[in-house]
Formats: C-alpha cells, structure tokens, sequence
C-alpha cells in the first residue's frame, strides 16, 4: 500500500514548532521529510517538554516522526550551498524564519526557483511575508493575541488565559500543510511551483467563526464567557456525585427534550422559558443551576450511561491517562506505540484523518541528529565519505 505523499520529497529548514508541525503533517500521510538541522546541537525541540526522561525530550518523538535528520549549518557559504543542490531534487522547501532569512542566504524563491521551477516553498512566519509588521519576531502566542483567541478565551473576570497547548504554531503549520497540498495540486497543471505564506496571526483568525462580521455589522463584541457560549443551552461542564465533571451538550430542541427525560423532568421542555433556543439561551444561568442541582445526585460512570442510552450528547473530561485506556480510543488506534532506541516503547497520538485506501502512518520515532547524512548526501547528491568528512571539519554538516 502506497501512501498518497510517498513521491513527495521535503527539505525541513524551520525549527521549533510551527514548521516542523507542517512537516510532520506531510511526514505523516508518506512524504520523504529530510530535515536540515545546525551540526551540534539540532533543533531546540530536541530539548524542549515538561518532562525529559533521559535528558531527552518527550515532544521530539512526535514532532519528528518519519523525519530523516541530516546536519547543515545554513549558515555558511558551503551549508547553503547544500541547499541548492538539494532543492534540485525536492519537491518542497519548508521553512519559518523572520522574512528576509533566505535572501540573506541567497536562497530567495526567484533563485531557487531558477534550480527547480517545480519548487514549492513554504513558509510559516508570525504576521507573513509582506506587510508592516513581517519583519517583527513572532511566536505563537503573540499571533494567538492578534487573531482574536486570547480575547475570548478564559473566565470573564480574569485576564485572557491560554490553551494548554501551542494551538497558534499548530494552526499556522496545519494551514500550511494545506496550502502545501493545494500549491502541488496546482503543480500539476502549470507545471510551476509557488510560494505557500502562512501567518500564524491568520491561521488564528481563520477559525474565528463569525467574530469578525459580529463587530462590523453588528457592532457586538465577543467577551470571554468560560466553559459556555451565550445563548447556547444547555452546553456546560457540570458536577457529578463522586466529585468529577462531566460534560453535557443539549442545546438542540429535540435533545433537550431527550435530557429533559433523563432528569424524570418533562416539565423543563414544557416551561416558556426552556421550550426553545433562544429561550433557553436567554434563561441559560437557571437552566444550568437545575441541571447542577441534578447532576450533583448523581455518579459519573451511571450518569455518562445514562445519558449515552438517551441519545444526549455527554462525556468525561479526559486527562491522558484517560485517553490511553479509553476502549474508543483502542478500537480505533487513536494512539500507537512507536519504538525508540533510548526511551523504549513511546506511545503518541495517531496520524489524522484516516484515508480509507492510502492512510498514513508514524514508521519511527524522532529521529538522532544527524542520523542520516550518509543516505541523503551521499545517496540523492553522491558525495564521497571524504566529501563528507571535509564537510563535519569545517562545521559545515
């Protein structure tokens, strides 16, 4: 079985998360991923994580996946060089420095462009490659504030929080995977490649939903409203009998219905206030305190039973632990185990979304740096061992 990307070959240049995401993502679904990192010390990632069993990072593994690790110092005259001859046999060239990186190295589009016209380049930046803020340093965070989720996101009394993840990277490199497949599309037809610009503050306010038509048209401001969206109701995180939370989304008329029936309380459907969505959301703090009132009588496990049996849409709050021995989560492989050679077996999310004739797949862990200089520079640019051995000497892999 072939995977769909197996005949696409990418140079990874990026460091941190929001390249290497991108990478990833194209890794994951077959294509060749070689990633370039400085002789020595590799990507920051090796090093970052809560938790480094072994000194070593546990985000590396993941991030890194199916990627082949070779050294460049792109810094240097002979490191850049290496690029081009590379970029004559690749299909895409990622990368996520501050605008104006790759000329300074001489690597512009135009001019890789002149070595390969098929070349797609993609690049990951925190405000694009134009505009007056794209020469500025721009982590996920900073384009997570400028995209409009931080605003909204956290308790009404508080400052903005954060999600508990680097969800501003992720998107940028999930758009840019995107365009990276439209751009190879597009490949097809003309012949040519292109340039692929994401921007993490836009990948952010892509999934703004209808924030932005909210103000201009409306005049209305979103705030942050914690676990609940107004006027939406019942859609809340509710309290159980043994002290854990559960969720229960009922808003729609007919599955309000169905909870109402759980609760033993036909009146709740019957009531103005509660018959409709619009009711309900303007009576949505009420409706939340009955539905407390409930919930706390009873213990997680016989409540999700319930309310799965019913048809009303319920679950737990899950930690890790609880994904990993979740029976869904097993059926369908949602997380793999993968083999490395110093922390041993690692077990990390699955590749998504599943192809029902070509899926993807995680063929090895993060891998060591430098760990195929041998097979890339010598077997796609045919160096000799002596060639690359004049090139660790002078720092250049």
């Amino acid at each position: 079985m072939t995977a769909p990307l197996a005949d696409i070959r990418v140079l990874e240049t990026g460091t941190l998360l929001a390249g290497p995401f991108c990478g990833q993502l194209l890794g994951d679904f077959g294509a060749e991923v070689i990633k370039l990192e400085d002789p020595g010390k590799g990507d920051p990632m090796r090093q970052w994580g809560r938790e480094k069993p072994h000194g070593q990072s546990l985000w590396w593994p993941v991030v890194a996946r199916n990627k082949k690790s070779v050294t460049c110092n792109l810094r240097t005259t002979e490191g850049q060089d290496l690029v081009r001859r590379l970029v004559e046999h690749a299909d895409v060239l990622l990368e996520n420095f501050r605008p104006g990186t790759l000329e300074r190295w001489g690597l512009s589009y135009d001019e890789l462009s002149a070595i390969n016209p098929r070349l797609v380049l993609v690049r990951v930046t925190g405000y694009g490659q134009t505009g007056p803020y794209a020469p500025r340093a721009g982590f996920g965070s900073i384009g997570e504030a400028m995209g409009g989720l931080r605003y909204v996101t956290g308790e009404a009394d508080r400052a903005p929080s954060r999600s508990g993840i680097s969800i501003g990277d992720s998107l940028a490199a999930t758009y840019a995977a995107f365009g990276t497949l439209a751009a190879l599309h597009a490949r097809e037809r003309t012949g040519r490649g292109q340039v692929v610009d994401s921007a993490i503050y836009e990948a952010v306010l892509a999934m703004m939903e209808s924030l932005i038509p909210e103000w201009g048209v409306a005049g209305y401001r979103r705030e942050r409203t914690g676990p609940i969206l107004p006027n939406v109701a019942p859609s809340n995180v509710y309290p159980t009998a043994d002290g854990s939370d559960v969720l229960i989304a009922a808003n729609q008329d007919t599955v309000f219905r169905r909870l109402a029936d759980v609760m033993e309380r036909p009146d709740l459907p019957a009531d103005p206030r509660y018959a409709t969505h619009g009711s309900r959301g303007a009576h949505q703090a009420e409706l939340d305190e009955i539905i407390t009132a409930w919930t706390r009588t009873v213990p997680s496990a016989k409540l999700l039973g319930m309310l799965h049996e019913a048809g009303v849409p319920a679950g737990g709050i899950y930690t890790a632990e609880d994904i990993i021995a979740d029976p869904h989560v097993q059926a369908r492989e949602a997380v793999v185990t993968v083999e490395h050679p110093d922390l041993g077996p690692v077990p990390m999310q699955n590749v998504a979304p599943r192809l029902s004739a070509t899926p993807g797949a995680v063929k090895w862990a993060g891998p060591g740096l430098g760990s195929h200089n041998d097979e890339v520079y010598q077997g796609i640019l045919g160096l000799s061992a002596e060639d690359l051995t004049g090139l660790r000497e002078r720092g250049v892999i």
